[in-house]
């Protein structure tokens, strides 16, 4: 059986800021992603603008302790619910590695981590042409607002 552990982003730590920077890459190159890898700077600056960020939460998860997969998320707050929320950016497994369940062992333990610090919920986005991440939310409980909502950007 694999071992499955979790570890909090340390911004300082070297092996840390790779995987995150290998994560990312490896996301941002897939069809979900289809964005060009970050410059050097970019990657700098995102190191830099995750630590100083007051509500990010990075959460790795390791497989016989090595990072396979991520989550990057911040905490927003609710101004219906008058309580915080965890929203899940980015949620990123190494494609060697999926449909294995490791994407569904690091949202249980967002999910965790969100009941114990007394979150009225999470929320997250998918794509609507990757079927694979929709059934997994779904088995979890994840499904459209009420009443459903769209997510709309704004490019600046």
């Amino acid at each position: 059986m694999n071992r499955i552990t979790y570890e909090s982003c340390d911004y300082i730590n070297p092996a840390h800021k790779k995987a995150l920077l290998a994560l990312m890459d490896h996301y941002m190159s897939d069809p979900m992603g289809n964005t060009p890898s970050l410059s050097e700077i970019q990657q700098l600056a995102l190191i830099e603008g995750l630590r100083n960020h007051p509500s990010s939460l990075v959460l790795f998860i390791l497989c016989n302790n090595k990072i396979e997969g991520m989550a990057v998320c911040f905490i927003n707050f609710s101004t219906f619910k008058v309580k915080p929320y965890l929203y899940i950016h980015d949620l990123i497994i190494y494609k060697k590695l999926r449909g294995k369940g490791l994407g569904r062992l690091l949202l249980n333990e967002l999910i965790r981590i969100s009941e114990d610090r007394g979150y009225c919920k999470l929320t997250l986005e998918v794509r609507e042409d990757n079927p694979a991440a929709q059934s997994l939310y779904i088995n979890l409980g994840f499904k459209d607002c009420e009443p459903p909502m769209w997510f709309w950007t704004k490019q600046l």
